[in-house]
């Protein structure tokens, strides 16, 4: 007995059937998979991140202001070499260089050049 008689039998005079009801549940996943994928709310990629201002970073302090992205890296650069934790923040009011409260006064003394000396790496 061939495998095509043995599966038809077993589905007796419905065997018709059966082909078209497996298409239409395969293209149902495919409907709701991709109605789940093109919604929109509910995205499992992470947004774009929105800027504001330098009092909305939660714990982070403002602690230098400078004129360019550049200035900034380069100043969060010398913070994380003196061993101070520093991000650098697009603000809605030009870059920031923000770190935690309890650094921000030796982070505002390191960046005016009376701090400590950069720690070493090695």
């Amino acid at each position: 007995m061939s495998a095509f008689a043995s599966w038809s039998s077993a589905f007796g005079s419905y065997s018709y059937a059966v082909g078209p009801t497996i298409a239409f549940l395969a293209v149902g996943v495919l409907v709701l998979l991709l109605r789940w994928t093109f919604s929109r709310g509910h995205s499992l990629v992470e947004r774009r991140p929105e800027r504001g201002g330098s009092d909305e970073y939660g714990l982070l302090e403002a602690v230098s202001a400078p004129e360019t992205f550049i200035e900034a890296e380069v100043q969060r650069r010398t913070l994380l070499d003196a061993g101070i934790r520093a991000t650098l923040a697009p603000t809605t009011e030009g870059p920031r260089v923000m770190v935690f409260p309890s650094e921000a006064n030796i982070a505002r003394a390191v960046l005016a050049g009376e701090g400590r000396p950069p720690a070493t790496h090695g």
